[in-house]
């Protein structure tokens, strides 16, 4: 009997604690946090892509093509770590009307620009090696993880100024957070403005100015719920 007795009293404060954490008095709000910066360095994807009839031609063909631009990349010196072969393919295509395979070889190479003084340069370069096809160019930041940071504390602020602003007619105030759920998203550097034109000369012999690299948006999303004072 006392022992069921306790089990029932266990039971019965134990929904007692759960009914008083649900009374507490909360509020849930989302915030955002937002840097702008500028980018300092750019990611290209760049292809050589040959066809023809025969199939060991047309892959050789295409080998040559890379191993220019490859001796072009170390010309320039950058470092190894910063160029890597991302695709190889070779492919027959078959022509039913002419009832005739022709072959599609391409490789694609990944670069890093640490440098972007060196950018014109560098993509004026692999033209003139033999690259024929820009896939891709992402402007990035090479101090992500520290804008990271800040867009996640403005964002935390962000959710703390609603929360005051929602209750500050009710007379009460913003207590301590009792949950934080970071909600980010995985960042996808996106150029506010970055685009990529033909190296030409101007009358005078001066490069025209081809790139305009913008800002890129590094934003952070929470959800905070805190305690009502």
């Amino acid at each position: 009997m006392k022992k069921s007795l306790l089990i029932l009293s266990m039971l019965f404060m134990t929904m007692s604690y759960a009914q008083e954490v649900k009374q507490i008095p909360q509020i849930s709000v989302t915030g955002e946090g937002e840097i702008k910066v500028v980018p300092d360095q750019a990611t290209i994807s760049a292809t050589v892509e040959t066809k023809g009839n025969n199939a060991k031609d047309v892959k050789k063909q295409n080998d040559e093509q890379i191993e220019s631009v490859l001796k072009l990349i170390k010309k320039m010196n950058l470092a190894p770590a910063d160029y890597k072969t991302q695709r190889v393919a070779l492919n027959p295509q078959y022509d039913y009307e002419k009832k005739k395979t022709t072959y599609n070889a391409t490789q694609t190479i990944e670069i890093i620009v640490r440098d972007l003084s060196k950018y014109d340069e560098l993509m004026e370069g692999l033209v003139n090696q033999g690259i024929n096809r820009i896939d891709n160019v992402v402007f990035q930041s090479s101090n992500l993880v520290k804008y990271q940071s800040e867009a996640r504390k403005l964002a935390i602020k962000d959710a703390k100024m609603k929360a005051e602003d929602y209750v500050s007619v009710l007379g009460q105030k913003v207590g301590r957070a009792m949950t934080i759920s970071d909600n980010s998203q995985n960042y996808n550097p996106q150029p506010v403005y970055a685009r990529m034109m033909k190296t030409e000369m101007s009358d005078m012999g001066a490069p025209r100015e081809t790139l305009a690299v913008g800002e890129i948006k590094i934003t952070a999303n929470v959800s905070v719920s805190f305690i009502l004072e």
